[in-house]
C-alpha cells in the first residue's frame, strides 16, 4: 500500500518511513528514530549538528550516492537512505 499523496515513503536502513512531502532526509531520520548519520574515524556516532550543511556531520548514503548531506537533501518517494548506524 502506498502512502497518501501528502506523504513520501522512504527507506531508512531498510525500515519504511512515511514523511511529509518536501521534508529533508534528516527529518526522515528523526522520524525513523535513527540516532546516527555516520561514524567518525574513531567509531563515534555522529548526527546533524548545524542543519545548514556546513558541519558535514549529517552525511549519509542516498540511493547509492555516498556523502549526501541529510540536512540539505529533500526526500523523494521510494528513496533509500543508509546511515552509519549499526542497530
Amino acid at each position: 500500500m502506498s502512502p497518501p499523496d501528502s506523504l513520501s515513503r522512504v527507506l531508512v536502513d531498510g525500515v519504511a518511513v512515511d514523511v511529509p512531502r518536501g521534508v529533508t532526509v534528516v527529518a526522515a531520520l528523526v522520524g525513523a528514530r535513527s540516532p546516527c548519520t555516520r561514524r567518525s574515524v574513531t567509531g563515534q556516532p555522529r548526527f546533524a549538528f548545524c542543519g545548514i550543511g556546513q558541519c558535514q556531520e549529517c552525511r549519509v548514503t542516498v540511493d547509492g550516492r555516498t556523502n549526501q548531506l541529510a540536512c540539505r537533501t529533500i526526500c523523494a518517494d521510494g528513496m533509500t537512505i543508509t546511515t552509519g548506524g549499526d542497530w
